[in-house]
């Protein structure tokens, strides 16, 4: 199959494809004589597996290393939960991440008045941050308990 149907079947753009091929996370295609890529239903298989990797939030190099598991039959199955675990424990700091930068946008939010008057405690807390100030710091909204 030809790359376009290669994508319709994994669900990966085109475009992924070849960048895919580029960085060296999927193989080249084979060529036919005019160059044009052609897959099979292996390479498809892999694409469904990267693209439901990316889906699970892994990183290229972690889908590397995860593609490399895959393909090896003596892997343990310790060495892919420890993949896994590592992911796990990176999706809770940014959700930890996530959840303060809510609470401190909710609080701001909370303290701006949304009428016509140019005072924002938004503005005025990203200012302070592009300052070199640290966010959550300005007392005269009450953030200092952030």
């Amino acid at each position: 199959m030809n790359i376009g149907q290669a994508s319709k079947a994994s669900g990966v753009s085109s475009k992924m494809i070849r960048y895919y091929e580029q960085i060296g996370l999927i193989r080249p295609a084979l060529r036919t004589a005019s160059s044009y890529r052609v897959y099979g239903d292996n390479d498809v298989h892999t694409l469904q597996f990267v693209r439901r990797a990316r889906d699970l939030g892994f990183s290229v190099e972690q889908i590397k290393e995860l593609l490399a598991l895959w393909r090896d039959r003596s892997r343990t199955s310790a060495d892919v939960k420890a993949v896994a675990l590592e992911h796990i424990a990176e999706l809770e700091r940014k959700i930890a991440a996530i959840q303060e930068m809510t609470k401190t946008l909710k609080h701001l939010a909370s303290h701006c008045h949304g009428d016509d008057r140019p005072e924002c405690p938004i503005i005025e807390e990203i200012a302070n941050s592009a300052d070199g100030k640290k966010p959550g710091v300005n007392s005269r909204f009450g953030l200092s308990a952030l």
